[in-house]
């Protein structure tokens, strides 16, 4: 659900959609069989109504390069229920197994598998808001993952593209499944993208035969160097898909000003000036 990983056939629009800025599938169509119009649109900002943003680097130093680093550097920044609505409380099971991941396969079937080599750590965690207000049960999930380098982060990415492109319904598990899912790439600048190197949205419906539905279903999924961090959200009854997409987007940027504070890059001495140490050294007593 938060997860997004692997179908291994990286098509050329996976690829521009997310590894090229301002490039858009070409042809007349593409392998999911849909037409041009059906696509991911990326659009540029306007640079002439704003300059161009920027985005601070992470420090390679302050990455994680081991699995055990990478399962400590998850555990700070994870969101637990104190970053999601108030009333949110730990859903059953609440953490996925670490040895695995969710694959969605080319029969747009999601199922665990063992963690790729490129892979040094992952976690989900799930959570659920009670029925409140008139308005029924909230489902969330919010997922890291740590890969070994941050072109592997931006291999998932692509990958995701296409998987999204290729299934716009999916099966979660047994009597669960997503459909009209409608994805949007864009990397940093694109699309109101302000806060990311690359950001993956997804917007839909959620149909379970336990929880009822359709209900909005939405998705967010952005890297930062070898971080991808991805949050989904099935709302109930009452809910809008802009609450649910609200309720998405709340979630990635606290998780990423806690990864900014952990690995990002501080801006060097200016003027003579002595540089300061990174938010992580003051922690750890650097």
């Amino acid at each position: 659900m938060a997860e997004r990983k692997a179908r291994w056939g990286w098509g050329a629009l996976a690829l521009c959609g997310i590894l090229v800025a301002g490039c858009t599938g070409g042809g007349d169509g593409d392998e999911s069989g849909k037409r041009p119009s059906d696509a991911a649109v990326v659009v540029a900002p306007d640079r002439d109504v704003a300059p161009a943003p920027t985005l601070e680097p992470a420090d390679p130093a302050a990455l994680p390069r081991t699995a055990a680093e990478a399962r400590k550097m998850i555990d700070k920044l994870i969101v637990g229920p104190e970053g999601l609505p108030a009333g949110t409380r730990k859903a059953t099971p609440y953490e996925s197994d670490t040895a695995t991941w969710s694959v969605l396969r080319s029969d747009c079937v999601w199922n665990r598998e063992p963690i790729p080599d490129d892979v040094l750590a992952t976690l989900t965690r799930h959570f659920e808001l009670p029925p409140t207000d008139g308005k029924g049960r909230v489902r969330f999930s919010a997922t890291i993952t740590f890969h070994r380098t941050a072109a592997d982060a931006a291999w998932e990415q692509a990958r995701v593209v296409e998987e999204s492109l290729h299934c716009d319904e999916q099966v979660l598990r047994r009597g669960e499944r997503l459909t009209e899912l409608n994805p949007q790439p864009a990397r940093f600048g694109e699309a109101a993208n302000l806060h990311s190197e690359d950001s993956l949205s997804e917007a839909g419906q959620c149909v379970s035969e336990r929880h009822g539905g359709p209900y909005p279903y939405s998705w967010q999924q952005v890297t930062y160097a070898s971080m991808v961090l991805s949050s989904s959200v099935c709302a109930g009854a009452g809910y809008t898909p802009e609450a649910a997409f609200k309720l998405v987007s709340e979630v990635v940027p606290f998780t990423q000003l806690r990864a900014r504070e952990e690995f990002g890059r501080e801006p060097g001495p200016k003027n003579g000036s002595k540089a300061t140490a990174s938010p992580s050294a003051a922690k750890d007593g650097a």
